[in-house]
């Protein structure tokens, strides 16, 4: 698995991935036995969901207009989630790793990459802890409108948060603890100091071009995103 150390201004860099998701089986919610195994499964089918539906929305944007309400609502709640699933793409696929390939600007040492990861994993590891708590409270607070007719949207809801923070948190702390981190340096990372500073539509091509290099199709939009306020 490789980890992309990327900077986004103010002498800060954020750890970055991108990893193809696991197949989820046709029907998995259904067999799988004890709540737990059909939440996860549950959760599994949300994420390759959001993931079509982000696949679909590159695609073919220009039919969103000709929609229904209801089919819009639905895409946009699915592109929300996959908007969590990308920020929390890492810290899911690290929990089954045992070595990293960290690749980071080669204007820094190995030493400095992996200091930033393991504050970065830090943080992770205690904001994903307490809003573990607090959604699991809520989630099972959300059990009282099971007497409301229709689907628990809200249960639903703060499950897929409860499984989402469980996951971060346990590869977060997977990462500090039990996984070999090789620095390697990187020219095109280091490239993208220079593009902080610069208005997004003049930065765009350079940026696109930096992505297709490294083989990252998602970079230019999680770049976007990290350094939103700062150009």
């Amino acid at each position: 698995m490789d980890v992309f150390l990327v900077p986004v201004g103010e002498g800060r860099c954020e750890p970055y991935c991108e990893v193809s998701d696991e197949v989820v089986p046709a029907g998995a919610a259904a067999t799988a036995a004890g709540w737990r195994h059909r939440l996860m499964a549950r959760f599994r089918e949300m994420l390759a969901a959001a993931e079509r539906e982000r696949a679909r929305a590159r695609e073919a944007a220009h039919e969103e207009g000709s929609a229904g309400l209801g089919t819009r609502l639905k895409r946009q709640a699915l592109r929300w989630i996959a908007e969590r699933i990308a920020e929390q793409r890492l810290l899911w696929h690290l929990r089954r790793q045992t070595e990293v390939t960290l690749l980071h600007p080669d204007d820094m040492n190995g030493d400095q990459a992996q200091r930033i990861v393991r504050a970065a994993l830090e943080r992770d590891a205690n904001r994903h802890w307490r809003w573990l708590i607090v959604d699991a409270l809520l989630f099972a607070l959300s059990g009282l409108l099971v007497l409301v007719p229709g689907p628990n949207v809200v249960a639903y809801y703060f499950a897929f948060r409860v499984v989402g923070h469980l996951l971060s948190w346990r590869g977060a702390r997977h990462g500090l603890a039990e996984v070999v981190w090789h620095p390697t340096p990187s020219r095109d990372l280091a490239a993208l100091r220079t593009e902080v500073a610069r208005d997004r539509t003049e930065r765009r091509p350079r940026v696109r071009a930096l992505a297709e290099r490294l083989r990252l199709e998602h970079l230019p939009t999680f770049f976007d995103r990290m350094t939103l306020g700062r150009a």
